[in-house]
């Protein structure tokens, strides 16, 4: 499916022109089920309608059916002036970096034998000194169970990844560490910091060699402005009368290390965010064949490695079973995994009917309340749907 359509931010019911369009993009889908691919639309035009969200990309892909669906709606920006969207929009993609990104470089370097997962993380980072950071390795860190708090306080203001660094060093722990789970970006910080120091490359640099390049990710990025004209860029948070944040990362830790960070910070498109689920659906092997990660790494990120004791189920990077896993819906198994960000996105996989779904948007613009996670709820059950799971059972 390639279609576009442009639902107008507004109440009532929908025009003949979007009902024109749906109609086009279901008829020619013929191997997915119309029914739940029409309902997803309408989730989509509802919360647009319902000022949730200005516009957003919706990707729902079948491997087993050879299928997918993909479309575009509303706006891409509200203010200074309103700009229809498209699929080819690139989003900030928040924390989506933590698993996008980080987790598999994480993973390419222990490949290498450059990385040990149970490993000291004062063994890479021997600045980080603080009290009880002697028990952190990189599993606590890639399972959100390091003890450290959820972030950094930007008060007193500070900048650049350096000072980012010095303050994630010298954290007091909430928890004995593998004692608890706190999703926390800190984690994520250090886990960058710890890839930039142990490969001699900055992030961006690593990210784009490693992953991006070899997927044909060509939209994907940190620092997004340097590759793609900003009028491709969803802007976000509105931070002055007619002026707003594109193409410059919306995460506020993100933005004071300059953009590039282990938890944040990556701007991608639907359509590169399909390329790498289909690379993790087919087991770490791209389209073009190439192995990209091993079978041990990607048991590592999409099945629990967590602190045997502990209820909040995690893979290396991946979310699993926690309260962050309602995108996961009503009908995918808890052996699915996923991952959101805070500006409107998600990634959800399931292997076992080898599917996914990704919602891209920019909940955040220009900067009115929303809560998605009715939305991502119901687009996870609608996907299942489409993939051929339903309430007695758990595979097409």
């Amino acid at each position: 499916m390639h279609d576009d359509v442009h639902a107008p931010r507004r109440s009532g019911r929908p025009g003949t022109a979007w009902l024109l369009a749906a109609s086009l993009a279901l008829a020619a889908c013929s191997t997915l089920p119309r029914e739940p691919l029409a309902e997803a639309d309408a989730a989509m035009r509802e919360a647009i309608e319902a000022g949730q969200l200005p516009g957003g990309v919706l990707w729902i892909e079948s491997a087993a059916r050879g299928a997918r669906y993909h479309r575009a709606y509303g706006q891409r920006a509200l203010r200074p002036a309103p700009e229809p969207l498209d699929e080819a929009t690139v989003f900030d993609a928040a924390s989506l970096t933590k698993a996008v990104v980080t987790a598999p470089l994480v993973q390419l370097l222990r490949e290498e034998g450059r990385l040990e997962l149970d490993a000291p993380l004062q063994r890479y980072l021997p600045e980080c000194r603080g009290a009880g950071y002697e028990a952190i390795s990189l599993r606590l860190l890639l399972t959100h169970a390091s003890g450290l708090p959820a972030g950094l306080s930007r008060n007193p203001p500070w900048s650049g990844p350096e000072a980012a660094l010095r303050l994630a060093c010298a954290q007091t722990l909430t928890a004995a560490p593998g004692s608890q789970f706190r999703y926390s970006d800190i984690n994520f910080i250090l886990l960058g910091a710890v890839l930039e120091r142990v490969s001699g490359l900055p992030l961006q640099r690593l990210a784009r060699e490693r992953l991006f390049e070899p997927l044909g990710m060509r939209d994907s990025g940190y620092l997004p402005l340097q590759h793609l004209p900003a009028a491709r860029i969803a802007p976000t948070q509105e931070i002055a009368q007619g002026q707003v944040l594109r193409g410059e990362v919306h995460d506020p830790t993100a933005r004071a290390m300059g953009g590039v960070a282990g938890h944040a910070g990556l701007f991608t498109s639907a359509a590169d965010l399909a390329r790498f689920a289909r690379m993790l659906l087919n087991g770490g092997v791209a389209e073009d064949g190439r192995r990209l990660l091993s079978a041990q790494s990607m048991a590592l990120m999409s099945t629990v490695q967590s602190p045997p004791a502990l209820a909040e189920r995690r893979g290396m990077g991946w979310d699993i079973d926690t309260p962050y896993s309602r995108p996961r819906g009503g009908l995918y198994p808890k052996t699915s995994f996923g991952h959101t960000g805070f500006t409107g996105c998600v990634l959800w996989i399931d292997p076992g009917s080898r599917s996914f779904y990704i919602l891209l948007s920019n909940r955040v613009h220009p900067g009115q309340p929303s809560n998605l996670l009715p939305l991502y709820e119901r687009l996870g059950t609608l996907a299942a749907r489409a993939a051929g799971l339903d309430r007695g059972s758990s595979s097409p």
